[in-house]
């Protein structure tokens, strides 16, 4: 019913910029909430930020000051950008969203992951 796409992982170098994309599609009314988590080897995954419809946001205190989320609601699309990486930040990170599809029911859901790498 809905597809989360991630994009904008990679490889940087301690100190630099990444920006992460994630766009929703499907059957869609209104968006709900999306948010980032990652996730790490034997890891459990925890939360990076998530932001609202009505823009209210909310981050890990590990980024506090570095990273910002954004959205643009009329394409369902959340941002992340993440400035001054540490290699701790070295994860998958993980798209997730909650919707109000067409029929009014709600979808939650996950993407499928972009990988992040930042060498020291």
């Amino acid at each position: 019913q809905v597809q989360l796409v991630e994009s904008g992982g990679g490889l940087v170098q301690a100190g630099e910029s990444l920006r992460l994309s994630c766009a929703a599609s499907g059957k869609i009314s209104r968006l709900n909430y999306m948010g980032w988590y990652r996730q790490g080897p034997g890891k459990q995954r925890e939360l990076v930020a998530e932001v609202t419809s009505s823009g209210s946001t909310n981050y890990a205190d590990s980024v506090k000051g570095r990273f910002t989320i954004s959205s643009d609601n009329a394409k369902n699309t959340v941002f992340l950008q993440m400035n001054n990486l540490k290699p701790e930040d070295t994860d998958v990170y993980y798209c997730n969203g909650e919707f109000w599809l067409w029929d009014d029911s709600t979808w939650h859901g996950w993407g499928q992951g972009t990988r992040v790498i930042i060498s020291s």
